[in-house]
């Protein structure tokens, strides 16, 4: 829910939280980013979600809501523009966060490309796309990957068959402006070294969440030893070594024992009891390893 208050008041009442704290004190005390709170919130391009309105009332000691002239639905930015709209650009209202949007961000850290094309001279095809097996992520691609996107940012993802294997894409300048934002910046993910985003550490939650996405796209469930049915690993594989870094690190924060880093390129959560500890604590929603668990006969499905 947006909160549109009478012209001047949003800017007002952030002015008064504010007070005699930076702007980036402010920003991290309402959790998001300080660009987009001096430079969008406070010039009232974009609407104060009901959350963040509750916070600054909260931090300013006031109550706007006599100056509330309407409650709009998340999805007024897209449906309706607003005056700041710019020819057909899609316009997205910036998602609350979560732990939806720390999983699909695990998931376009994992198999996920942030990019951008130019047509002759100019930009022209902003797009965020997520690869995946041709047949073994097509249950996760649809049946719930698209819908955790579409129900995030009220945008429709597109399925594109290659002959190599499967994506989902969409293309919109604000999305990958957003994410940029989160430090998910366009181009080679392995040169620009992208991470998980700082917000995701505050809570286990969120952190679990991220995990979830990650091995679900770059993991990989497996026997150890045909000898013993019963050593099954996980493992996560990214050459990302900034990435694998802080995945590991993760795992270790959330009580966890991976191996040491592999080839510079992987590690494993080995013990039988940290298996289930996983599937207790974050679990897949990839079904193809929860699958791959039934073949391996795992007593912990």
């Amino acid at each position: 829910m947006r909160i549109k208050l009478k012209e001047g008041k949003q800017k007002e009442i952030i002015l008064l939280a504010k007070n005699n704290l930076t702007w980036k004190n402010l920003a991290n005390k309402l959790d998001i980013n300080e660009k987009y709170l001096y430079f969008e919130l406070k010039k009232e391009i974009r609407l104060l979600s009901e959350e963040k309105y509750k916070q600054l009332c909260s931090i300013a000691q006031v109550n706007f809501d006599n100056y509330i002239e309407k409650k709009l639905d998340d999805n007024w930015g897209r449906s309706k523009g607003g005056k700041h709209s710019k020819g057909h650009t899609i316009k997205i209202i910036e998602p609350e966060k979560d732990e939806r949007l720390a999983e699909f961000i695990g998931a376009v850290l994992g198999d996920g490309n942030i990019n951008y094309y130019k047509k002759g001279k100019k930009i022209g095809v902003y797009h965020i796309r997520i690869a995946g097996d041709l047949n073994k992520d097509k249950d996760y691609h649809l049946n719930y990957l698209k819908n955790l996107f579409e129900n995030i940012f009220n945008l429709k993802a597109k399925e594109i068959l290659g002959k190599k294997g499967r994506f989902l894409n969409v293309c919109s300048k604000e999305l990958v402006e957003f994410f940029s934002k989160m430090g998910l910046k366009p181009g080679n993910k392995i040169k620009n070294q992208v991470t998980i985003p700082d917000w995701i550490y505050k809570r286990d939650s969120y952190l679990k969440a991220c995990l979830r996405g990650l091995i679900d796209t770059d993991g990989s469930v497996f026997r150890m030893s045909n000898k013993d049915p019963q050593l099954i690993r996980i493992s996560f594989t990214n050459y990302d070594k900034k990435l694998l870094q802080d995945t590991r690190e993760s795992f270790i924060k959330l009580g966890f024992s991976p191996s040491k880093i592999i080839l510079n390129k992987q590690f494993f959560i080995s013990k039988k009891k940290e298996i289930d500890k996983y599937l207790k604590e974050i679990g897949f929603s990839n079904e193809k390893h929860l699958n791959r668990l039934k073949v391996l006969n795992s007593p912990m499905v």
